[in-house]
């Protein structure tokens, strides 16, 4: 099993966001968060605007950052986000 920590989860998520907005990860600001309601999401800024992200588009980051930065593919149903200290994803092997 391989863990990602918090802050590979923020850039998971600010690598993707950049890419989609074609701006650098270092002008995408991501806030995680996990709430009873809601589960786990994110807020992000992207050059002043505000978006909302819920958890499939947190798996969605996390599943691109894998093969884009790590040459792994890895499948959203392998993949859990979890809470201790801090919010972390843990990854299951194939």
């Amino acid at each position: 099993m391989l863990r990602l920590s918090m802050d590979e989860v923020i850039n998971a998520v600010c690598y993707h966001l950049a890419d989609r907005r074609r701006v650098e990860p270092t002008d995408v600001e991501v806030q995680l968060a996990w709430d009873e309601d809601t589960g786990f999401t994110a807020e992000a800024w992207v050059q002043g605007r505000s978006q909302y992200l819920i958890e499939a588009n947190l798996l969605e980051a996390i599943e691109q950052y894998m093969y884009n930065h790590h040459n792994r593919r890895i499948f959203r149903s392998a993949i859990k986000l979890d809470l201790d200290d801090e919010i972390f994803a843990e990854i299951a092997d194939h």
